[in-house]
Parts: structure tokens; sequence; C-alpha cells
């Protein structure tokens, strides 16, 4: 189920205001502990970029496809086999659909300043681990495993005894185990070698390849 939760903010932040902060006149300039921090747009275009630049190369994005179409492919696949598409809502760019104990569940991905985290209305929200990229994310939840109750998605580290009951009671595992590959999509060879590669050591520059060799594994620095 995908929950409807507040949206994130803006990509693009507003733009400056020449009006002075309440009790101030007008071209006074506010002491520096009163400004607000202007965020640079270029590091979106330069996040977001990047992003699906790594996601056209994983395979497992599947663009623009329905939640249905999403979880049709992911009816008959093993619990933990998951894939990575546009999101349907329109505050939300992607969505990463996951076949859990239950059934195929789908949660969106909060993005906000350059970073991507999985979407949560819980109060444990603020304590969820934010990455550069979905990769990345990805790469994360395939390790320990973590809980998700209907799309609410909390890190291991609960506050109290009561919200670990609470979640032990209400949310399902989260399991990221196999990305299956869009059919229009399916890896080079080249590319699950450099897979094979990054998931036997985390020191590829080391490595006595050739430079256009060396620079095309570091191309993609992930393990799905």
């Amino acid at each position: 189920m995908i929950l409807c939760v507040p949206g994130p903010q803006n990509l693009l932040p507003a733009l400056p205001t020449t009006e002075a902060p309440r009790g101030m006149r007008a071209g006074t300039t506010p002491p520096p502990g009163l400004q607000s921090p202007l965020w640079d747009p270029t590091k979106d275009l330069r996040a977001i970029a990047s992003n699906f630049c790594y996601l056209e190369n994983s395979g497992w994005y599947w663009g623009a496809v329905t939640a249905a179409q999403a979880h049709a492919a992911l009816q008959e696949a093993s619990e933990g086999a998951f894939l990575i598409r546009d999101s349907s809502h329109p505050l939300y760019m992607l969505t990463l659909s996951v076949r859990t104990v239950l059934g195929p569940t789908s949660i969106r991905i909060h993005y906000s300043a350059a970073q991507f985290t999985l979407d949560s209305c819980s109060p444990t929200r603020p304590i969820l681990s934010s990455f550069p990229n979905v990769p990345s994310l990805v790469q994360h939840y395939m390790g320990p495993e973590r809980r998700t109750e209907g799309g609410k998605v909390e890190e291991e580290e609960a506050p109290s005894k009561v919200s670990q009951q609470q979640v032990q009671e209400n949310s399902l595992v989260l399991k990221l185990k196999r990305a299956v590959y869009k059919p229009q999509s399916l890896p080079s060879l080249q590319h699950l070698t450099r897979l094979v590669i990054n998931r036997h050591t985390d020191c590829v520059h080391q490595l006595p390849l050739p430079r256009p060799l060396l620079r095309y594994v570091q191309d993609y620095p992930f393990k799905v």
C-alpha cells in the first residue's frame, strides 16, 4: 500500500526577497544569524542527473511503469525482489517496488537537498539514513534487515520499548535481495563484470587495470 504523506520540499528554492524581516527597516541587512542560507539549485541538477545516469546503467530502473505493472512483474518473484520506477505521485520522482512476504508493495523515495530517503510518516523519519543517489540507498537496504509498515520505513534503532513492540506487531521486514531487470534493459557482460569487481573490493583504484577499464569500473561504483 502506498501511503499519502506530506510531499517533499520544492526542488528549486524560492527566489530571494527584498522584503526586510519584521521589525527591521527596509534596506537594512539582517545580522548573520538571521540570514536564511540559500540552496544552490545546481546541486540539485548535478545530484538528479548523476542519479538517473546510475539508474539507467543499473538495469533495474523500469522508468514510467505503473504500480500495477510493477507489482505484476514482482508477483511471481521471490521475497526481496525489487525494482525502481518513476513515481505516479506528482511530488515524488521515484518509487521502490519490492516483493514482501505478503506480496508486492511500493515505497516512495523522498528527495530533498541532493539526498534520497525512503519515505515515512513515522516518528523515526528524522533518523532515517539518506543517500546521495538511489543505488547507494538500495545497497544500504540490501544489508541488515529493516522493518517497513505499509510503506512506513524505520531503521533498526527504535526510540523506546513501546515503539519496538509496535514495530514488531504492525510491520513487515524489508528485505532487498535481488534486483529485477527490465526486459529491455538487460545488463551487458561488461556491466556484470564490473559488479563482480565492486563486490570483491572497495579499492578499485588500486587494481592493476588499464586506465580505460579502471574508469569504466569507477563510473558505476556499486555492488548491485
